[in-house]
Formats: C-alpha cells, sequence, structure tokens
C-alpha cells in the first residue's frame, strides 16, 4: 500500500487531539506527534493495511505518549492546589509542565468531522476533562480515550496496550469511576442565549474595565486563576480586590476572540504607553447556567500566542 507524507499528515490535528488529552499540554502534544509521524513513516512497510490507517497511526500515537509520560508527575490546575489564596499574598511559579495548558480548538478538532464527533470531540477537551484525565494512570487514561472518545472495543484497546480484554474492561471501570467523581456537571458545548449574553457583557464590562459589572457575571463560588502563578482566588469579594488592585493594570486591553478548550476565550493584550499592545494572557471562561465560574488566565505567552497563530503585540 502506498503511503506519503502527506497522507500521514492529514492526520496530525486529530492526532494533536488524542495527545493533547493524554498530555494535558499542546506543547507536549506536538512533541508526541512529532514523534508519531516519524515512527509511522520509519514503519510503513509493516502497515498491511488490515486496519485503517487512522487507527493505525493512533496506537502509534497512543504508545508513544505512555512512553513520555513514564513516571512523570501528573499536570494540575491552581485550583487544585491547596485552599484559595488571598489578594497580597506572595505570587510563585512553577514551571509550565506542571500546570495543564490550554488548547486551540482548531488545532485539536478536525474542520471535517461530522457534527456528532465534532460534539464529542469539543466536550472531550474541555479543561475540567482533560483536568480529570490526568488523575488516572497513564493507562486507564488510554484506555478510557480510546474507548469513550474514538469508541474502540475493549478487543482493539487490549490489542493496542498488550493486555487482556478482562484488564481493558476492569481499567474502565475504575477509570470512569474516578472521573465521575472529579467532574462537576458540564455545560453544553454550544452556549445557551443566556451564556452568550454573559459572555458578551463579560467583553462589554472587562473593555470598559468596569470592575462591579464583571463581579456581577461572577458565580458566588467561581475562581480566577493564572497559571503558571501557583495562586488561584475564589468568590466575587477577593476577584473584586484583584481586579482593583493587582489586576488594575489590564484596564485599556484588547481582546481578540478564541475558541479554546471548546469554550469561550480571548486573547489579552495590556497596553503600554512605550509598547503599545503587547501579548499579557490567554482568557479561558468557565459557565453554568448564566454565570462565569471559572475565570482562567494563562499568563505564558511566549509559548501560547506563537502556537495558536497570534502576534505578540496587536
Amino acid at each position: 500500500m502506498q503511503i506519503d507524507v502527506a497522507q500521514l499528515e492529514t492526520h496530525r490535528v486529530p492526532l494533536t487531539g488524542h495527545c493533547y488529552r493524554m498530555m494535558g499540554s499542546l506543547i507536549d502534544a506536538d512533541d508526541a506527534v512529532q514523534l508519531t509521524m516519524e515512527r509511522a513513516w520509519k514503519n510503513l512497510s509493516r502497515f498491511d493495511g488490515r486496519a485503517s490507517l487512522r487507527t493505525w497511526l493512533y496506537r502509534i500515537a497512543t504508545n508513544v505518549c505512555l512512553d513520555l509520560l513514564g513516571e512523570r508527575a501528573r499536570r494540575e490546575r491552581p485550583i487544585e492546589r491547596g485552599e484559595a489564596a488571598v489578594v497580597g499574598a506572595p505570587l510563585p511559579e512553577l514551571p509550565r509542565e506542571h500546570w495543564v495548558e490550554p488548547a486551540l480548538d482548531s488545532l485539536v478538532v478536525p474542520a471535517d468531522a461530522d457534527p456528532s464527533e465534532q460534539l464529542v470531540l469539543r466536550q472531550s477537551i474541555r479543561l475540567a476533562f482533560v483536568t480529570a484525565l490526568q488523575h488516572l494512570p497513564a493507562r486507564q487514561r488510554a484506555a478510557l480515550l480510546l474507548a469513550e472518545v474514538l469508541g474502540w472495543p475493549a478487543s482493539d484497546i487490549a490489542e493496542n496496550l498488550e493486555t487482556s480484554v478482562a484488564s481493558v474492561n476492569s481499567a474502565l471501570q475504575r477509570a470512569r469511576a474516578t472521573m465521575s467523581e472529579l467532574q462537576r456537571t458540564e455545560t453544553p458545548v454550544t452556549l445557551t442565549p443566556d451564556q452568550s449574553k454573559t459572555v458578551e457583557n463579560y467583553v462589554d464590562a472587562f473593555l470598559r474595565y468596569d470592575v462591579e459589572s464583571l463581579v456581577r457575571l461572577l458565580r458566588d463560588d467561581a475562581t480566577l486563576s493564572m497559571p503558571p502563578i501557583d495562586f488561584w482566588l475564589q468568590g466575587p469579594a477577593s476577584i473584586r480586590a484583584w481586579l482593583n488592585g493587582p489586576g488594575s493594570g489590564c484596564r485599556g486591553s484588547k481582546l481578540v476572540p478564541l475558541a479554546v478548550n471548546g469554550l469561550p476565550a480571548f486573547a489579552q493584550y495590556r497596553f503600554d504607553a512605550q509598547r503599545g499592545f503587547y501579548a499579557w494572557a490567554v482568557l479561558v471562561l468557565e459557565l453554568e447556567g448564566d454565570r462565569i465560574t471559572g475565570w482562567n488566565a494563562y499568563l505564558d505567552v511566549s509559548k501560547l500566542f506563537p502556537r495558536f497563530g497570534l502576534a505578540l503585540t496587536a
């Protein structure tokens, strides 16, 4: 069977999505997919066509991720680390390898997938889902993704992971139980009219830097986090104090709409009289009902903006 590099490349986006769910990082997923492509190219002579090229590539990608994960500590979000901070507390940073990182939808969800597949894929890149996945042992994680996202039967998963069907079914049972405990109720992939209005109001208030209007959009248990800073706040009062204090440098920012992790998001450019508008954060909003429950500001712009195809100045 004749397969060329161009045919392999048509699978890069869905493979990146699979590796992102496994790794919790788009940057690490890129590395895993590149290794997958290299292994596939070197081993094309072993591809006999009994399985589809897509399935064969997913098998390679899964094993690449398992190799890379090894004994690596799991990635997490600041909101998983201890109690919420208070405004004025120290702002220590941890390396990017510590955190679950965001992913631009177009880099991990293929545009040519049918609507039902797109629905599953977007739901499976939600921050809450990807974060919960990181709590699973790597092989459980792989089994769950192959079953729940890709729809593989237990027999194919067992062959891929070189184990028995009984072991796969046991791993899936444990993985599903863990995920059920960790995940809150997910909002639908498509925002409701009320949620769309909340996002519109957020943009309007943020651009005017109307702190009181922003705070009114928050649920009582809303959180604000800023990876790679090991720090998070909870509740409208604390977030108000932050916005009126250390966060006030965001006044006068520009926002560029994005779709990130199946959620409404924005590239934020702060303004400086000497530098003009410069990259500051990727903002990702989580909503339940018509209120914002998670305000996530990812500050690693040197990595994220170029990978998202965004300029570092606006």
